[in-house]
């Protein structure tokens, strides 16, 4: 689940914060990588728990009207389109998936039940739902179809999850986006009739990419004078002071992995951190580092430094 884009993205996290001071231990440091490797998995989790919640949720609601013998037809129809969504049921009934939510004994959705509440009534009034609601007899794929799109317009785009990751988990704020990415895909492809089908990364699974970013954050601290040493010249127009202090990060990080992992091809390299200056840093980061790695790689190319061998890992 996890890319090397996102593994960069965690090791320049890690430094950034050592740089602040928040932690000058690397081993520490190195312990927190892993957390946060582990950290994406569980948020993949939380979001399919979601899906078991909103059914529970609409099962209790349509219960309470049954039980108090409320006469509210309409409202029976829409939570019985829920509590009758072939895939909601099949997260409700997923044995692996509830045992997984109960070892990692993540926060519970049924404690946000405002959040809930919100989250059901905003979809039931959606053209979506209105649309899926209309179908007499909905079929497997048109359950499958309403849960992505539930997912893909209401969910995932919803700031009060937003809020809720941030609140809950440091680095769940630059997960989340790739996360929902996986989670639709496994949408799109799921076997209602193979539990199967649903597919739990393990951290395990990911050993090699989260080795090479153990390996560039434990290079990048240990060297982390002779990495600012590489940039002084190479910034004539820029104080030090000028410097955002992300860039300056993202720079070493940049020649760490040129320097020390001959296997990864340069232009790789550059792409990968002119991307995530793009993303993380200020609107003139782009050209600034572009322009900085760009002239180290050809200085380091004539300096036979770069020693770059095989076909490298994309």
């Amino acid at each position: 689940m996890l890319t090397r884009r996102h593994i960069r993205i965690k090791v320049m996290q890690s430094v950034y914060s050592f740089s602040l001071g928040q932690n000058n231990n690397l081993e520490k440091e190195v312990l927190f990588f892993k957390e946060s490797v582990g950290q994406t998995f569980n948020l993949y989790l939380l979001l399919l728990g979601l899906f078991k919640s909103l059914h529970a949720y609409a099962e209790e609601q349509l219960e309470t009207i049954q039980k108090n013998k409320i006469q509210n037809e309409a409202q029976c129809k829409i939570l019985q389109n829920f509590t009758q969504n072939r895939v909601l049921i099949f997260f409700k009934e997923h044995k692996v998936l509830s045992k997984q939510l109960d070892n990692k004994k993540l926060v519970k959705w049924d404690l946000e039940f405002k959040f809930l509440k919100d989250l059901f009534i905003e979809v039931s009034n959606s053209q979506v739902f209105k649309d899926y609601h209309e179908i007499e007899n909905p079929s497997e794929e048109d359950d499958l179809n309403f849960t992505t799109k539930l997912f893909k317009n209401h969910i995932a785009t919803s700031n009060y999850l937003y809020d809720f990751v941030e609140d809950n988990c440091l680095t769940w704020t630059d997960d989340l986006p790739m996360v929902n990415t996986f989670l639709l895909k496994m949408l799109k492809h799921i076997d209602l009739n193979s539990p199967q089908s649903l597919t739990f990364p393990r951290s395990i699974e990911n050993q090699e990419d989260t080795d090479f970013g153990i390996k560039l954050l434990e290079k990048v601290i240990s060297n982390d004078s002779n990495l600012q040493e590489e940039l002084l010249g190479k910034t004539p127009n820029w104080d030090a002071e000028r410097i955002a202090q992300l860039d300056n990060v993202i720079l070493k990080v940049a020649i760490a992995e040129l320097l020390y992992f001959p296997m990864i091809p340069s232009k790789v390299t550059l792409n990968e951190y002119l991307e995530i200056a793009k993303d993380y840093s200020t609107p003139k980061s782009n050209n600034f580092v572009n322009g900085v790695l760009d002239k180290l790689v050809r200085e380091f190319d004539q300096e036979n430094r770069l020693n770059k061998t095989g076909r490298g890992l994309l």
